[in-house]
């Protein structure tokens, strides 16, 4: 089989300045190394944005460049829109295009949800959510116009239930919503957007975690090297996914998928015939699988699919 390369292609990743473990830099490295032209984005502060991990965007771009790729660095937030809006202008800028975004900046805090800081809820939610969907609302219209684009988003099983990670979820299953509505939006202009939950021993596992048999098992088995294959397929042009969340760590690449219970039906529904009725419900072998965006024929829009007819958007 031949080798997936990125010659001509022209990615971002953001979060790729971490030290090294880093799933980011892991990244932005692998992409450089099959040709791609990358712009290694990163604030600086560490993956709990307090600075005390500091990143360094540079030292990435030196380790590529040394290696014979090619990258260029930069320093721009993407929580605020025209933060996001300059990290799409340092690749058009310097490149002339943009074909790949990889949103992998974040931070995060472990602490319940009684506990955390409204300040560290906003700078979650700010990062993940809100910095993933300003980073697509950049990109979006350039590779609209080419007709072309990868974007791969970040989450994490967090979003399925974890304890002191509540707003990290939260976060996380936002994003993968984002990406299901943009895989169907994307579909008639050539862009591919999916979704990725890692399981890799970083330097926020190290920070976060005491010493124990868990920070033991990520340290043997759960490189980041055998995240980023994954990463790098969804960003590739022979990806056909779009709309897929997958799940990679220790070397096992599968995917997440959805489905919903056949049910109750019952056209004079009430409070108790619920109640009565649960068993039923959430009998799970009942389920069909809910199909990916990708799965299901392109249309203009999901909603027209079925019949829908919007009114015209009033922006305010």
């Amino acid at each position: 089989m031949s080798e997936l390369r990125f010659d001509g292609r022209v990615a971002i990743v953001t979060g790729a300045g971490g030290q090294d473990p880093s799933l980011g830099r892991s990244h932005a490295a692998l992409l450089a190394e099959r040709g791609a032209k990358v712009v290694v984005n990163d604030l600086g502060v560490g993956p709990d944005g307090r600075g005390i991990m500091r990143a360094n965007v540079e030292q990435v771009v030196e380790e590529i460049l040394a290696a014979g790729g090619e990258a260029v660095p930069d320093q721009h937030s993407v929580a605020d829109e025209e933060g996001a809006r300059s990290v799409v202008a340092t690749a058009l800028d310097t490149w002339g295009r943009l074909d790949i975004v990889v949103n992998n900046a974040g931070v995060c805090f472990m602490a319940h949800f009684d506990e955390i800081s409204s300040a560290d809820i906003r700078k979650i939610i700010d990062v993940h959510l809100m910095g993933t969907v300003w980073m697509c609302r950049a990109a979006w219209p350039h590779m609209r116009e080419t007709g072309y684009g990868r974007i791969v988003n970040t989450t994490s099983g967090a979003m399925f239930g974890i304890e002191n990670l509540s707003i990290y979820g939260a976060a996380k299953s936002g994003i993968f919503g984002l990406t299901r509505g943009l895989a169907v939006e994307g579909a008639e202009f050539g862009i591919k957007v999916n979704a990725l939950g890692p399981a890799a021993n970083t330097t926020a596992i190290r920070h976060f975690n005491e010493p124990s048999p868990f920070t033991e098992l990520m340290e043997g088995h759960f490189p980041t090297r055998l995240v980023s294959p994954a990463v790098a397929y969804l960003a590739h042009e022979s990806c056909e996914l779009s709309g897929a969340n997958l799940e990679a760590g220790a070397g096992n690449v599968g995917i997440r998928v959805f489905g919903q219970t056949a049910g109750y039906t019952d056209t004079d529904l009430t409070v108790e015939k619920v109640r009565d009725n649960v068993s039923t419900i959430t009998d799970k072998h009942t389920a069909t699988m809910i199909p990916d965006p990708g799965e299901i024929p392109a249309g203009p829009t999901g909603a027209a699919q079925i019949g829908v007819v919007l009114k015209p958007y009033q922006p305010i």
